[in-house]
């Protein structure tokens, strides 16, 4: 993947110490409600596409960028479905990160997917119910849209919000 020029500048005073960053992902879901996922170049395995939202940047503009780069599909996002500060991530290069991933549910407005980068080795749609092995991260995103629920986290568990409950501790 692709390090944008903001984050190479920083790891020339940061090192490899853990940046927290700023992550969105699209649930991209077509009109035959079929998903859209690439094959990431990097590792090899099937993900919902996204990238990194870069400085002055609005995180559903980043979004929209990121999908047409990765897909040559231009989105709409509909509703933000999830917000999440996931666990922190070591890059083959030590390279430490941890993303607050914003997710959207997008529907698709113009273009066809497809590789359109070095960031995709495949870009295909997918049944719900033949969605290749993902990660379970991947897969909360993905339920998060298709119910149309927003999700985030408690601290203080590592299990899913669940709405009508407050994330927050009793108060003493």
């Amino acid at each position: 993947m692709s390090t944008p020029p903001f984050i190479l500048e920083l790891r020339e005073h940061v090192g490899h110490r853990l940046l927290c960053l700023i992550g969105v992902t699209a649930v991209v879901i077509d009109t035959d409600e079929r998903i859209l996922l690439h094959r990431r170049a990097d590792d090899g395995r099937w993900s919902t596409p996204g990238g990194i939202v870069e400085p002055g940047e609005q995180p559903a503009a980043a979004l929209v960028r990121e999908i047409e780069e990765e897909t040559d599909l231009r989105v709409l996002p509909e509703a933000l479905v999830s917000a999440v500060m996931e666990a922190p991530h070591t890059y083959p290069n030590q390279d430490r990160v941890q993303f607050l991933d914003l997710t959207f549910r997008c529907r698709p407005v113009s273009g066809s997917a497809r590789v359109n980068d070095d960031e995709s080795l495949d870009v295909r749609w997918f049944d719900y119910s033949d969605l290749p092995a993902m990660d379970e991260r991947i897969m909360r995103r993905i339920d998060h849209a298709r119910e149309g629920a927003v999700g985030w986290f408690d601290p203080h568990s590592t299990g899913p919000w669940t709405p009508g409950v407050s994330p927050l501790p009793p108060a003493a």
